[in-house]
């Protein structure tokens, strides 16, 4: 793909290491309230067998960790999965993702910052929708600062995350009593003390929702342009947040399964109330108090993130030049692209207050495993033409690895709800009106899909005679 001069937008301030980069990775991930929030429905339809959906989701991760992790050092640019994928795919493919991202991107903040009621309830009684804003508004006004403090912030407020998980991960493993055959020989409550055997169908039918629950290792691509040396520094950012963030909710839900009085407990997905019957209302208040911390930093770096894509955008002339001017603009203090920033914040503000959000995590499930699906198709194009040259982090096992990823995300697909799909098709529809009456008329010389400019000259200067960097030096 030829690239057309690069517009006039300020780069962002290369400033962040490997550990700041995994700090705000894995709080992306969320542990805890992925853990509380996105677990508990697993729970309640899938019982004991919620761990083997887990870890097998947590293998197709690791394959899309591993297309993260070689795609995005490729093509390290924070605007994450669409300019991988129009980069590698084509412009239109490329704008898809954008469209279904940020779909995605305005619904799960204000999705998860919903929750936050629920676990303030044992000290204060306040609305969800209120609750839920007053998180978004706090994430808008930390995500304006620079990267430097949303590090610190974050890794903070990770801290007590992970204090949590551990607590949840002690107390199911003292309170064991449940036989640890149970998590392979596993069974479905059916809320009225009975069980059922968990089958294949209904593990493949939870590995939409399970995906979405180590959901936010990604995020390490969405930083590549605060990352000091990308083409090292983003694939030890994605691998390292996914393998925390695999041990930090898959240990806690086994000590849940093995720590309920009788698997019927799981049927309520009322998971503070678990904990209550292991040590005490006082420790449950304690841990419901980490999961609220837990969602207001999950909202933190998805809004910081949400807003360099929104930047990424701009830089590429995607909207009017008024728009790309404003949304590409930096903070004059922090750096920070505060603009897109607010642009992509404020609405989930709105959309805590007067919308049943919540209705569609099942939709977010199914862009994820899109995007996912797609990012494996762009995995195996990245060694073709002049990529084979660009210095990159390379995966082990390649093509085997994005072409299995490719099948099990694509067969997942067929087994979501006929309504997460029309929704998901209805915004792709939407998208491709865009394409054909903005984007593609001005594709030739105005829409453009760059990089930084850093990059740019580093791989004019170094594509010759680097080699590829050796996955095992991670």
């Amino acid at each position: 793909m030829t690239r057309s001069p690069q517009p006039d937008v300020a780069a962002l301030p290369r400033s962040l290491g490997v550990f700041g980069g995994v700090l705000l990775t894995l709080s992306c991930v969320t542990p805890a309230s992925s853990l509380f929030i996105v677990v508990p429905p697993l729970l309640q339809s899938q019982g004991s067998g919620t761990v083997a959906t887990l870890l097998i989701a947590a293998l197709l991760s690791l394959g899309v960790g591993f297309c993260y992790a070689e795609l995005g050092t490729l093509v390290p640019s924070a605007g994450g999965e669409y300019s991988i994928v129009g980069q590698l795919l084509g412009r239109l493919a490329g704008w898809l993702v954008f469209v279904i991202s940020v779909v995605s991107l305005l619904v799960i903040p204000p999705i998860i910052a919903l929750g936050t009621a629920g676990y303030l309830s044992s000290v204060v009684s306040v609305d969800p929708a209120v609750a839920g804003a007053a998180v978004m508004a706090l994430a808008v006004a930390v995500g304006v600062l620079d990267i430097k403090s949303n590090a610190l912030i974050t890794g903070l407020f990770l801290g007590i995350e992970v204090l949590a998980a551990a607590v949840v991960s002690v107390l199911g493993l003292t309170h064991v009593r449940q036989p640890l055959g149970s998590l392979v020989h596993a069974v479905v409550p059916d809320g009225h003390g009975g069980t059922s055997p968990f089958t294949a169908g209904l593990l493949v039918s939870g590995l939409a929702v399970a995906l979405f629950t180590y959901n936010g290792f990604g995020t390490a691509v969405y930083l590549s342009e605060d990352l000091r040396d990308p083409r090292r520094t983003v694939a030890r950012t994605v691998l390292w947040s996914l393998l925390a963030g695999v041990v930090l909710i898959t240990v806690p839900v086994a000590a849940i399964c093995l720590g309920v009085d009788s698997p019927d407990m799981l049927a309520t997905g009322d998971l503070v109330a678990v904990v209550d019957s292991w040590a005490g209302s006082t420790v449950g208040t304690f841990v419901s108090l980490c999961i609220a911390a837990a969602i207001l930093n999950a909202v933190i770096v998805m809004v910081l993130q949400n807003g360099r894509v929104l930047y990424a955008s701009a830089r590429d002339r995607t909207w009017p030049d008024p728009v790309n001017r404003l949304l590409g603009s930096l903070h004059p203090r922090w750096g920070s692209p505060w603009a897109a920033t607010l642009a992509i914040g404020l609405p989930g503000i709105v959309l805590a207050l007067a919308v049943p959000i919540d209705a569609l995590l099942g939709f977010t499930g199914v862009v994820v495993a899109v995007i996912y699906l797609l990012l494996g198709c762009a995995a195996l194009t990245a060694r073709r033409g002049r990529r084979r040259r660009t210095p990159a982090w390379r995966m082990p096992l390649w093509p085997a690895v994005p072409i299995v990823t490719i099948a099990a995300l694509g067969y997942s697909l067929t087994q979501q709800t006929a309504r997460d799909l029309l929704i998901t098709a209805a915004v792709l529809l939407a998208g491709i009106g865009y394409w054909f009456a903005y984007l593609r008329p001005r594709s030739a010389t105005h829409w453009v899909l760059s990089l930084p400019a850093d990059v740019q000259e580093a791989d004019n200067d170094d594509a010759a005679t680097a080699a590829p960097l050796n996955g095992a030096r991670l």
